[in-house]
């Protein structure tokens, strides 16, 4: 059996591909998190071989999420499920050591073959985002030019995550464990690191990279 966590944060979207999965005879769902630091505290909990996972969550998103695992040198097999095929959103995934990228727009299709691949130690991407993998082989570009956010410690994303998503410093302090005084620095040096006056300008980094989804 192919034991499974699901982490999305929009409860109807878990059902679909809990009633998905739950059709094939050999996969198991061990549970199901709302964000991506559910998502790290119940994959070292329940120690899945694959954990599906949203690429935009709140609190964590799904890419940080998977830098997190990899740190603390978990084994699963990561598959991400993600509505953009942008070639920076595409870098980041593959450089935070994900085994799999699949649309949305093509899960009901791709994700059974995907979860099965992976579970063997095979990677599988959805045909567009082979594509733009393909394409780019031979031409690789500096990092910071597909990604201004690149040069941000994970800790700096997490930060500027949460406060894309409205929350106050006293409440990434609760968060994160820290300080509202290091909140503070943190936020100056993203700033200056960024390049940006103010808060706005943080925000509009973080949805136009997809650090956050954001209503056109």
């Amino acid at each position: 059996m192919i034991r499974i966590l699901i982490a999305e944060d929009h409860l109807m979207v878990r059902a679909g591909i809990r009633a998905l999965l739950e059709k094939v005879g050999d996969m198991n769902i061990l549970g199901e998190a709302s964000n991506g630091q559910e998502a790290v505290e119940m994959t070292e909990a329940l120690n899945p071989d694959v954990l599906i996972m949203d690429i935009m969550m709140p609190r964590m998103n799904g890419i940080q999420a998977a830098e997190q695992l990899r740190a603390r040198k978990s084994r699963v097999n990561i598959l991400l499920l993600s509505m953009y095929a942008d070639e920076g959103l595409v870098y980041q995934a593959l450089q935070s050591g994900v085994t799999g990228y699949v649309l949305k727009s093509s899960a009901s299709d791709e994700l059974v073959q995907a979860v099965h691949e992976i579970a063997n130690g095979r990677k599988f991407l959805s045909a567009p985002i082979s594509e733009i993998v393909m394409e780019n082989a031979f031409k690789p570009r500096p990092t910071s030019e597909l990604d201004p956010l690149a040069s941000l410690s994970p800790r700096e994303k997490e930060i500027m995550q949460l406060i894309a998503e409205e929350h106050t410093s006293v409440e990434i302090a609760g968060f994160l464990s820290i300080s509202e005084k290091t909140v503070e620095k943190h936020r100056a040096n993203l700033m200056e690191k960024l390049h940006v006056r103010n808060l706005a300008g943080l925000v509009r980094l973080a949805v136009k990279f997809r650090l956050v989804d954001r209503d056109s």
